[in-house]
């Protein structure tokens, strides 16, 4: 395949702009273009959802047809012009942003969900970074992304006709997606190499325009590689530990040459997860070899504009990689370089903070992004908790209270998920353009009334019966029904039946069958005349999750029990386009993820723009949300530390589960008035719009990023000269040498008026008082909470030098409850990410 293949094809002048609008993936959200891929070829519009693929397909006699047809002319001018209106429009970060990010952020990412019609993704991560990418567009915040171009991505699913989940892995033939080859300025097609044994892996590189955002994608499968790396990126999360470490060499290692050889310079650099750690090294000996320094001066002045997200909630969801391995792959690209394996795996691994040798260690992907970055953070309230746990090892002298993990909630990019009846009712509450600007906390829905509001539900909840019914057909049901050929085919669904719905990663920790731990509750649920219940799953699981195979399995049994068949449906290959469908279509949404795995579970958030409701867990993104007039929680109120001890609660939570189905969920559904209208339920509906629709969504996501996050980190790193990154790295030298003389003498406290005063001594040896922090500290117990407080230096003391005096009062509590530290104290560091020196009173 050449370049020649992205050359425009002969074509009527008057239709040149197609390519343009083909190329923008700002139709998989904004679809005021869809009108013309119907009319160029309805078939493959409507069966791939993919722009570039119609352009390609249809006819030259197709194409004159319409270049001569005045009504297809004017609506290809009006979306010409649109396209140019939005290409050129001022945005949020362009009008009201309080700073300048230069040019602006590179953002890693395994996987990608932008559309069904560019399978790079899996699930939550890659449609989480799809929506970023999404919204980061709307609001004009220029940001460049990298990841990989898969030659087949994830999974097609089937099932078998005894329940089992068939995997099938299609050739994505590039041409065909919407990308498009990456040219430098002379034309030719970027190429980028990255050192294994024994040779060079050729990169191509290639292009999808994110609306105002660029997504570079690299490809292995360059005819002069290797057989074997041709395939490096031919599957996403392959279960070979030795390819999987070549995949995130490809992306980290050769992401970060790309953006250099692009002249890219970002201010700053966001991992989202550590699959991409090595970007963050090879950014570090970048710039060790333009400033010609060492290697921690290098890391010092890089990390401080590193920020690294995690999304995993159990220390064992990390890449680990054994040293062998590493030794192998990793030697070519360290040769002649500042930093050896040995440093690498050091500064992947717990034993960096503690002076342990890590000889025969694992090198841990997310802790080697941990130690190379200025900032951290989780995607929940509670999942910050949770991070703060899995990472306290690396901090082990320090409390989980302390562990810098900060957090900002998961959102959905809201224009990607709303219905046409829904994108209706918003425009006329809310305008036009409520997504491209910074959306209030809520936007009121009082202009909507109850008839509008159901009207709307009852629209949504029929579409999706339909493309149910469809969907079935193109499964087969008509070749091998169970025992009944219209229930199989979802004949028997019903526009006005209550509609549950489950569309998530089938494993063992999301517990999708919670609701079959009582067939028999179930089973009467599903057999009520007068308040009946339908139910719609969807889900893959991993080719190598055997449990969540198991899962499949019971769940397809079930559903084609004679009194269960054709009241619920499993609806095969999920992907994006069937989770659109899904979502708002269905009228409660059901999420039960077993604590604490859950670290945000942002599917539920889709819902929320068109009035489906929630029935969740209390946990992830659902803590943040829930209160009683926007949705139901199994266990709600439960707290971080109840959550993490709770062992089995698989019968008790099911047991919840069907006791707010049959006492609430099923019951408002059905409790109408004489016109026929639920108001109860629409109350919650209305609820959950105008209340959870702005602040879950990836809208209020991105903005937090920029002011949180990227803004006081880039400036902080114009700080980082090479000059002052040497003397941070002198200094923490300095401070490293004399700290294991550093101790604590006399401690005592006084009481008097309902507080107490402390007073200690301690000996800095040398060190100037100004870097040291005394602080005393207590945590919670039956007399408070948590307090660090500081204490001021009252003295020196004149008969030892070096020694000083320190005191500060605090609220009584019992002897033994308050606790002396001495840490590092450096305004231009992130503590104690970057430095996680403390010593503690024995």
């Amino acid at each position: 395949m050449t370049l020649a293949a992205y050359t425009p094809r002969s074509m009527p002048e008057s239709l040149s702009g197609l390519f343009q609008l083909a190329l923008d993936l700002r139709w998989t959200w904004h679809h005021g273009s869809d009108e013309l891929w119907l009319a160029l070829d309805q078939d493959t519009w409507e069966g791939t959802r993919n722009a570039w693929l119609v352009l390609n397909s249809v006819s030259g006699d197709k194409l004159e047809e319409l270049a001569a047809d005045p009504s297809f002319q004017d609506r290809y001018r009006e979306q010409i012009a649109a396209h140019h209106q939005f290409v050129h429009a001022n945005t949020w970060y362009s009008d009201d942003c309080a700073g300048d990010l230069g040019q602006g952020v590179a953002y890693f990412c395994m996987e990608y969900g932008i559309s069904e019609s560019l399978p790079l993704y899996s699930g939550g991560l890659g449609v989480l970074a799809g929506d970023y990418l999404k919204a980061a567009s709307d609001l004009g915040l220029p940001v460049t992304a990298v990841g990989l171009l898969f030659q087949q991505g994830y999974f097609r699913q089937a099932i078998s006709t005894d329940g089992e989940q068939l995997e099938f892995y299609p050739y994505n033939d590039p041409t065909m997606l919407p990308v498009s080859p990456l040219r430098d300025d002379d034309g030719q097609w970027v190429r980028v190499v990255v050192p294994f044994p024994g040779r060079n892996v050729r990169l191509r590189a290639w292009k999808a325009q994110v609306g105002k955002c660029e997504l570079l994608l690299l490809d292995s499968n360059d005819p002069r590689n290797e057989p074997g790396d041709r395939g490096i990126t031919s599957e996403l999360y392959t279960g070979d530990p030795e390819k999987r470490l070549q995949q995130e060499m490809v992306l980290g290692i050769g992401g970060w040459r790309l953006l250099r050889q692009l002249a890219i310079h970002p201010s700053v650099c966001h991992l989202n997860e550590g699959h991409c750690a090595l970007a963050l090294i090879e950014r570090a000996l970048s710039w060790q070899e333009e400033h010609q320094t060492d290697f921690q001066t290098a890391r010092t002045a890089t990390r401080a504009t590193n920020l690294f997200t995690t999304h995993t909630s159990v220390a064992s969801g990390f890449d680990h990689f054994p040293g062998t391995l590493l030794q192998l792959y990793l030697s070519p690209w360290l040769a002649a370089r500042d930093l050896t394996i040995a440093q690498l795996v050091n500064l992947g691994s717990e034993g960096a903070n503690t002076g342990v040798n890590c000889d025969g260690q694992r090198l841990n992907m997310a802790l080697l992004a941990l130690n190379m970055s200025g900032r951290i953070n989780g995607v929940s309230r509670l999942h910050q908790k949770a991070s703060q746990r899995i990472f306290q090892p690396f901090f082990p002298r320090w409390p989980s209270a302390d562990i810098p993990a900060d957090f900002v909630t998961n959102g959905v990019h809201t224009p990607s998920w709303d219905s046409p009846e829904s994108d209706a009712i918003w425009t006329r509450a809310c305008g036009k353009d409520r997504w491209r600007r910074p959306l209030q906390v809520s936007c009121p829905m009082e202009a909507v009334s109850d008839e509008d509001l159901w009207e709307m539900r009852r629209l949504q909840r029929s579409r999706l019966i339909g493309y149910l019914r469809r969907r079935l057909s193109s499964q087969h049901c008509e070749q091998n029904p169970a025992n009944d050929h219209a229930a199989a085919c979802g004949l028997l669904l019903d526009h006005e039946t209550l509609t549950l719905g489950f569309a998530r990663r089938f494993t063992e920790y999301k517990r999708p069958d919670l609701l079959l731990q009582d067939q028999a509750r179930l089973l009467r649920l599903l057999a009520s005349r007068d308040r009946p219940l339908q139910i719609v799953l969807a889900g893959k699981a991993h080719p190598y999750d055997h449990r969540g195979k198991e899962i499949i399995r019971r769940w397809k049994a079930f559903s084609r029990r004679p009194d269960v068949e054709g009241k619920v449906v499993f609806i095969e290959d999920y992907d994006l386009g069937v989770a659109n469908q899904l979502i708002q279509g269905v009228d409660v949404w059901l999420n039960c993820p077993r604590h604490p795995w859950e670290a945000c579970g942002t599917s539920g958030m889709k819902v929320l723009v068109n009035g489906g409701l929630n029935l969740s867990q209390y946990d992830g993104w659902w803590a943040e949300a829930w209160n009683p007039g926007v949705g139901w929680a199994i266990r709600p109120g439960a707290t971080f530390e109840e959550l993490r001890s709770s062992s089995d609660h698989d019968a008790s939570d099911a047991g919840e589960l069907f006791d707010l189905l049959e006492r609430e969920v099923i019951p408002d559904f059905y409790n109408v008035d004489q016109e026929g209208i639920p108001r109860q339920w629409l109350q919650k509906i209305r609820a959950s719009m105008d209340q959870l629709t702005a602040p879950f969504s990836a809208n209020r996501m991105v903005r937090e990023y920029v002011e949180r996050f990227y803004l006081p980190m880039a400036e902080q790193g114009k700080q980082r000269t090479p000059e002052a990154a040497q003397g941070i790295v002198e200094e923490h030298s300095e401070l490293i040498r004399h700290w294991p003389r550093l101790r604590f003498s006399a401690f005592n406290v006084s009481e008097s008026g309902g507080s107490q005063t402390y007073t200690v001594e301690v000996y800095l040896d040398g060190i100037d008082e100004q870097r040291i922090a005394v602080e005393l500290v207590a945590e919670r117990s039956e007399y408070g909470p948590r307090t660090v407080t500081a204490m001021a230096m009252q003295h020196p003391l004149a008969g030892s030098a070096h020694s000083y005096l320190y005191q500060c009062s605090v609220p009584t509590r019992p002897e033994g409850h308050y606790t002396p530290r001495l840490r590092v104290r450096d305004g231009r560091l992130n503590l104690p990410l970057e430095n996680p020196t403390v010593l503690w009173l024995k």
